[in-house]
């Protein structure tokens, strides 16, 4: 990983290969490179470190051609380093490919090269693929990538060049995204959408096994055995426009501050005020089917996980039934209790996250139903599940994701909403659950009021190495989302925990220099969260409490509080994480870190 592009057509390639690349730069990475068929042979440069330095290498020689692949790689075999940069070269120098993904079997195929007189420049299994490439063609590129692709283990979206063949470009897909773009006389192929929006609003999304032959006057999709496959086109909905910063500073900025209308767009259409229920059509199960369900299974990783976890607590409160929550990254390796009459949920803002797609896959194969709860159209995700529902929170660029975990809390309060209301949830109660669903954007409105009182608590905070995030109940997964976000950019080390948990052990770790940081509303356990509080003070913590409006003997306890409006205690998260995600935004930027792009982390996790 991380962002793949390609291009073949009238144009000078270069050029649209490092717009190309920058359009992809919030998926997050550690060094990019191009190649280019200039009539000669394969021009190929790569460079360490951030696109800018690329660009600074090409910048007085921009290599000429109308057929390139470029690269922007976050690193799984080898260093962050320029030899293990893509693009990659075959043993001739004339073949060229860029690799999103892990070939497991790469050290096997690797040593069987080295046998037969191969050398290689990098520590990456990208290149022993482009060597086995390059030691099977025969004149055919085509059917050379075929074969090379039936030889290996693993995942990949691959895209390859060949001067032989200057007038060709191949892909492939097994695990990894890929979009076709199809323009007048031209043709594209990149990791996701963005690359494509400024030149085309037509693709084709390829599937697993899958590979296309893009020329300049079109493109056909095979599978590797050489059947030809028919595939329709789709058209972008959204535009340019949606994915620049809009006069924010950083894209996570802005994207927290679109809340009130990404999760006004979860609830859109959705709502049935009058029968206290919600339509959450494209489940593509009847009610029959949804009070059939004696288990749920949710699973998803990263902040995905968190909104499951709330999500749990939603649905066997409202809905009574039982509900687990899995890391998508395990699933699949134990030996889960799944049937027909199991409901399994992925979750994922990509719609490619690898565990969560290899973890629905095993449901299905074990008989479950699944349903996928993601934001990008046309993702793998989506087309594979049974059934589900999107987002519609809009692109996501910030590497750490805000907009589309309080939309993923919505939709999982929609499906409660709809379970709850087909088994024992009254009218009166559902009326009561949509009218403060509704409220929520207005809410978060009045929560943005007043990012400068956060500024001032990020100036207390910014210069300590560690943080304790404490809440109970529902807000214990908020708890962990909250730290999940300081630690992913500002490399703070955080650690969220049940309130109730913290004299368990954690309380051994509190001092004067020990911030913690509570989401304590007038709910049900405030009680308990201020005994909690008094733990930590008498120990000298230093106290930060997420708390409702005029609560006295929060702000009497706590050493700073930052207010939130009152809801139902089963909604209080997507209020609380919104002064959450903007502290450890306005940490990050007080420290001087990359907050769209933080170190080690990409946007969207293909490789298991």
């Amino acid at each position: 990983m991380c962002g793949v592009v390609g291009y073949i057509g009238p144009r000078q390639a270069a050029a649209i290969l490092l717009d190309g690349l920058r359009r992809m730069e919030y998926r997050g990475y550690d060094s990019a490179g191009i190649a280019v068929l200039n009539g000669t042979g394969v021009k190929v440069h790569k460079a360490a470190g951030k696109l800018a330095n690329l660009e600074r290498e090409v910048s007085d020689n921009l290599p000429s051609g109308t057929v390139g692949i470029g690269h922007t790689r976050w690193a799984t075999h080898g260093a962050p380093n320029t030899p293990n940069a893509h693009p990659h070269t075959d043993q001739s120098g004339r073949i060229a490919l860029i690799h999103n993904g892990i070939i497991e079997n790469a050290g096997a195929i690797r040593k069987a090269l080295l046998q037969r007189g191969h050398t290689f420049t990098s520590e990456t299994d990208t290149e022993v693929l482009a060597h086995l490439v390059g030691e099977l063609y025969q004149g055919d590129l085509e059917e050379a990538v075929a074969a090379a692709l039936r030889e290996v283990d693993g995942a990949y979206g691959i895209a390859v060049i060949s001067s032989d063949e200057p007038d060709l470009l191949v892909a492939a897909r097994n695990g990894s995204p890929l979009i076709v773009g199809i323009g007048e006389n031209e043709r594209f192929v990149a990791s996701d959408a963005s690359p494509l929006l400024e030149h085309t609003r037509s693709v084709v999304y390829l599937d697993d096994g899958e590979m296309v032959i893009l020329t300049r006057d079109g493109y056909r999709v095979r599978d590797l055995e050489v059947k030809d496959i028919d595939k329709p086109v789709n058209q972008i909905d959204w535009d340019l426009a949606t994915i620049e910063r809009g006069g924010f500073e950083h894209f996570m900025l802005k994207e927290i501050c679109e809340q009130p209308e990404s999760l006004a767009n979860t609830l859109r259409g959705h709502l049935l005020e009058e029968e206290g229920t919600a339509r959450v059509s494209g489940l593509n199960m009847t009610d029959d089917e949804l009070v059939a369900v004696e288990r749920i299974i949710i699973t998803a990783c990263g902040t995905s996980w968190h909104s499951a976890l709330i999500g749990e607590y939603m649905i066997e409160e409202l809905a009574r039934v039982p509900v687990e929550v899995e890391y998508a990254s395990e699933f699949r390796y134990r030996n889960p209790v799944v049937n027909e009459r199991t409901l399994v949920i992925g979750i994922s803002q990509s719609g490619e996250t690898a565990d969560t797609l290899a973890a629905l896959r095993e449901a299905r194969r074990r008989g479950a139903r699944t349903i996928g709860l993601v934001n990008v159209v046309g993702s793998t995700i989506a087309r594979e599940v049974d059934g589900g529902t999107y987002l519609h929170a809009g692109p996501e660029v910030g590497v750490a994701s805000t907009k589309a975990f309080t939309s993923q809390v919505a939709a999982l309060a929609l499906l409660t909403l709809r379970l709850g209301r087909l088994r024992n949830l009254s009218i009166l109660q559902g009326r009561q659950f949509i009218q403060a669903l509704t409220a929520l954007p207005a809410q978060i409105e009045q929560i943005l009021a007043k990012t400068d009182e956060v500024k001032v608590l990020a100036e207390r905070f910014f210069t300590g190495n560690h943080a304790l995030y404490l809440g109970r109940g529902v807000n214990f997964p908020a708890a962990l989302e909250g730290a999940l976000k300081l630690k992913e950019i500002s490399y703070i080390h955080a650690e969220g925990y049940p309130a109730a948990e913290m004299k368990h052990g954690p309380i051994a770790l509190i001092d004067e220099n020990m911030p913690v940081v509570f989401i304590a509303p007038r709910d049900a356990v405030h009680s308990k969260i201020v005994s909690n509080i008094e733990e930590v003070k008498a120990r000298g913590g230093k106290v930060l409490a997420i708390c409702s409006e005029d609560d006295s003997e929060i702000e009497r306890l706590a050493d700073a509080t930052f207010t939130i409006p009152q809801t139902l205690d089963l909604l209080t998260p997507i209020l609380a994480i919104v002064p959450l995600q903007l502290l450890s935004y306005y940490v990050a930027v007080r420290r001087g870190c990359n907050v769209d792009q933080p170190r080690n982390l990409a946007k969207s996790v293909t490789v298991e």
